[in-house]
């Protein structure tokens, strides 16, 4: 690894975002988090803390910017976390989410992940070659599996396309070190974890994906203590 690599975290919550910055930050990495409630400073643990806005795409690359200013660096991992869902109005009518709610949660699903991975791979021309370029994106089971409950619906809306892009992205540029993943939290017979997620167990895999290790696929479902795990 290369000295002092840059780590951008985007959706910094209090789970998996502060878990997977604290396991960077151990493994030497500068650490630069964006969420709501960024201040624009240093934080007591020397994390760069930027204020975002994720239902904004257009606001995705001057966060690359103030890396690169803070750093001198693009970041050669980023990891997108945020998400978003609009409680349907009328819990038995998965139609009643107004369409400029299931918009603006697109935009924090999709495209402002989609935005800052077009960041991340022109930052990445820039760095040295043997430096591992990474970006991992949180997901959850529904990109594979049906829920028909209207609270839930422009979530999985947005997971099923980004893993789409996040699947082709990797069969594109693997090839060139660029690895692109769909990691996923699964219990140990497959099932979605929902709330039960922990974040340690995101940080330590996260870590291990961005060493590019055990040549795990883009669709990285993985189980707490175990790594990664394959489900259908």
């Amino acid at each position: 690894m290369a000295a002092n690599p840059v780590v951008l975290i985007l959706g910094a919550g209090p789970r998996i975002g502060a878990s997977v910055a604290e396991k960077f930050a151990s493994n030497g990495y500068k650490v630069a988090v964006a969420s709501r409630s960024g201040t624009g400073t240093k934080t007591d643990k020397g994390f760069l803390s930027l204020r975002a806005d994720f239902t904004k795409p257009d606001s995705i690359p001057a966060l690359f910017d103030a890396v690169k200013t803070e750093f001198h660096a693009s970041p050669s991992v980023v990891i997108y976390n945020a998400a978003a869902l609009t409680n349907p109005p009328d819990q038995d009518n998965i139609f009643s989410i107004p369409a400029e709610s299931v918009a603006l949660d697109l935009n924090v699903n999709t495209i402002s992940p989609y935005v800052a991975a077009q960041q991340a791979v022109s930052g990445w021309e820039t760095l040295p070659t043997e430096t591992k370029k990474t970006f991992i994106y949180t997901g959850n089971i529904l990109n594979v599996s049906i829920v028909p409950m209207p609270l839930i619906l422009d979530l999985g809306m947005g997971k099923s396309a980004s893993a789409f892009w996040i699947g082709s992205a990797d069969a594109a540029y693997s090839a060139r070190g660029y690895r692109f993943f769909y990691a996923a939290e699964r219990t140990e017979d497959g099932k979605n974890k929902g709330t039960a997620i922990d974040g340690t167990a995101h940080g330590g895999f996260y870590a291990q994906l961005a060493n590019h290790d055990e040549n795990v696929p883009w669709h990285a479902t993985f189980v707490k203590d175990k790594g990664y795990v394959q489900f259908k």
